[in-house]
């Protein structure tokens, strides 16, 4: 069934999307953190949510940016990984609890442990990508926007 295509409907809102996008990458640039790694995390959240369309982008981009295919095929199993460091396990803490926000509202002591490791700044820059692709996903997934090879 062919859904209305937000970003065609109110390219206006879709837009403004794009814009938090641009701007919460360059916090991701300005905190230091790698963009390679940044598609991870966006490649992570987006299996949760099973945004096709989104994992075939951030995977795309990953290897672009230089991730390895290890890091890639790893993601949805990081906890049973040794392939990151102990920041991108706490980063992806993040992005998980964000993208789960409804199941358990975002625990205090998962944001404690991340705190222990992650500046101010890369904690800023890597909730504000949770929100980013997280808004994407529903996007993608509302529209139904088409995966073909």
């Amino acid at each position: 069934m062919e859904r209305v295509n937000l970003g065609k409907t109110a390219p206006e809102l879709y837009k403004a999307v794009l814009e938090l996008e641009n701007l919460s990458m360059q916090k991701v640039k300005q905190a230091g953190l790698d963009i390679g790694f940044s598609h991870l995390l966006k490649l992570r959240a987006s299996q949760i949510n099973q945004c096709a369309f989104c994992v075939r982008m951030h995977t795309q981009d990953a290897i672009k940016a230089g991730e390895s295919m290890e890091r890639i095929a790893l993601i949805s199993a990081w906890h049973e990984s040794g392939y990151f460091s102990e920041k991108e396990r706490a980063s992806l803490i993040l992005i998980e609890e964000i993208t789960l926000i409804a199941n358990q509202h975002f625990p205090d002591s998962a944001y404690q442990d991340a705190a222990k490791v992650l500046s101010e700044a890369e904690i800023t820059a890597i909730e504000w990508v949770a929100i980013v692709i997280n808004a994407w996903n529903r996007i993608a997934i509302s529209s139904q926007y088409a995966v073909h090879p």
